[in-house]
């Protein structure tokens, strides 16, 4: 049978925690006066958590001292932790056990490929965690996507070569990553956003099994 690496992005594509880090962010934007649109907080998915912070600096024209920086980034992850420890199986977004089951099924190996830090708690609190061969977290990598290397990262923990790996993916930045991988990338959300991916659904509803069968082919 031929074998395909199925790796997966996990905020906004196996769960949503995307309103949990807008929260977090947002509670902490505020605290140091700097005003935070869901819009903006787009420009933070996939993005690291140093990064996030640096973006939100800047965007309010704020300096802080390197101990005020740390601090905050403790707060922030503290808050996103108390959201996330209310988390179960309901947070799993509509169809995402379906296809993760089918690939099993078919004996097709599976990886996490995540910016997020929190990523093993998180498949904990919702029941997935015997779901994937591989998880490879933010503990794991040191660049960032759009960098490559946690796919890439991945694609080993599964024995697997770049071109023979599919990304699921969310944020403009991970379907960046997977397309420099040499990856197939498949985006999940908005077509006008994610408009760089070889696929885009909205949501794992759109996507049936004759699909995986066709990638699995390729």
């Amino acid at each position: 049978m031929n074998k395909k690496g199925f790796i997966f992005d996990l905020d906004g594509v196996i769960v949503d925690t995307a309103k949990y880090h807008y929260l977090a962010w947002k509670k902490l934007a505020n605290s140091i006066g700097v005003n935070f649109s869901e819009m903006q907080n787009e420009q933070l998915k996939g993005v690291s958590r140093i990064r996030s912070l640096e973006k939100i600096l800047a965007w309010g024209n704020r300096e802080l001292s390197e101990s005020e920086f740390l601090d905050l980034m403790s707060k922030k992850n503290d808050d996103y932790l108390s959201f996330i420890n209310t988390m179960n199986t309901d947070e799993i977004l509509p169809d995402v056990p379906k296809i993760l089951n089918y690939l099993i099924e078919n004996e097709q190996p599976i990886a996490l490929g995540s910016a997020s830090k929190n990523a093993r708690t998180i498949l904990e609190k919702v029941s997935l965690m015997d779901k994937f061969d591989g998880i490879v977290d933010g503990n794991d990598v040191h660049n960032a996507k759009p960098d490559p290397e946690v796919f890439l990262i991945a694609a080993k923990a599964l024995n697997m070569s770049a071109e023979k790996c599919i990304v699921f993916e969310d944020s403009i930045a991970g379907i960046q990553a997977a397309n420099t991988a040499k990856m197939i990338s498949v985006g999940i959300g908005d077509k006008a956003i994610l408009n760089e991916a070889d696929y885009v659904f909205t949501d794992f509803t759109e996507i049936d099994t004759d699909f995986i069968d066709e990638l699995i082919k390729k």
